[in-house]
């Protein structure tokens, strides 16, 4: 028979009421500790959202810049198709289309549908990140930059950017000094700095207040920090009328809404392509 203290549980009792206790309370800190994780996922998913990145991407999101040929940023992810893209129909109407009076390939297509054109596809073949030094200049057809991604937009269009900007760099070294005070043509045409230029020259110069939402024109193109990063406006636009941007910052999604991310490079060159502008000696067709 179990002892007892007097008026008082068998000691027996007591250490299976410990031992009961003791499970109660691991349960219950097993149960907070979940709890807590469980918020701590979500708010984290939910904020690196706001920041226009996953978890999935978060890894390949982070790189540095490289050499002036444009970032592989962080904060570069988001979806053009999340359902927060105005209908073309409605994006029409608000903002009518800025058409260019050219058509330099003569496809039957103006140059500023044609730019979007082979920027999208550029986007959507997703090209490995890569702002190496290439003999030729070129990087191969499944790597490039965000600069890549510019020139290919513009082959689209019919105009062969790298010889153009080789040519006015010749023509014309002191403009590019700053940014090219060495002038190489395996790399000139894809630093971000130099297209800056080069746009500032041979384009409209537009407003880089991206409230001012119908001065955003697909095919446009907006330079980020001067050096750091290009990109082609898309003509896509979300549902309060602010453009996508098709751009290569070696995320996954590569047209989403990087105008309205919490978190984003700032504007700093916003320019409308003229060829009216460029001179015979500089302005070449795609070979």
């Amino acid at each position: 028979m179990a002892w007892r203290h007097a008026n008082g549980p068998a000691a027996g009792d007591l250490q299976a009421r410990g031992r009961r206790d003791r499970s109660v309370r691991r349960w219950v800190a097993a149960a907070v500790v979940i709890a807590l994780l469980a918020v701590v996922a979500v708010a984290g998913t939910v904020a690196m959202r706001r920041l226009g990145t996953s978890w999935r991407t978060l890894g390949s999101s982070i790189a540095s810049i490289a050499a002036g040929t444009g970032t592989a940023a962080t904060n570069g992810d988001g979806d053009a198709d999340n359902g927060n893209v105005m209908s073309q129909d409605e994006a029409d109407r608000r903002y009518p289309k800025a058409v260019s009076p050219v058509d330099f390939n003569d496809n039957g297509t103006d140059d500023y549908a044609d730019i979007v054109a082979g920027a999208r596809a550029d986007a959507v073949a997703r090209p490995t990140y890569d702002d190496g030094y290439y003999q030729g200049g070129y990087p191969p057809d499944d790597r490039g930059a965000c600069t890549d991604l510019v020139w290919r937009a513009f082959r689209t269009a019919g105009y062969d950017l790298k010889a153009m900007v080789d040519a006015d760099i010749a023509a014309d070294p002191a403009s590019y000094a700053a940014v090219a005070p060495n002038p190489d043509p395996n790399i000139d045409f894809r630093r971000t700095g130099v297209l800056d230029v080069f746009f500032a020259k041979y384009g409209q110069t537009l407003t880089t207040d991206t409230a001012d939402r119908d001065q955003w024109q697909g095919g446009d193109i907006v330079v980020f920090e001067h050096t750091r990063h290009i990109g082609v406006v898309s003509d896509k636009r979300d549902r309060d009328g602010y453009p996508y941007i098709l751009h290569n910052m070696a995320q996954r999604q590569r047209e989403n809404d990087y105008l309205t991310f919490a978190r984003h490079m700032t504007v700093t060159g916003h320019y409308r392509f003229d060829a009216s502008k460029v001179p015979q000696n500089v302005l070449k067709h795609w070979r």
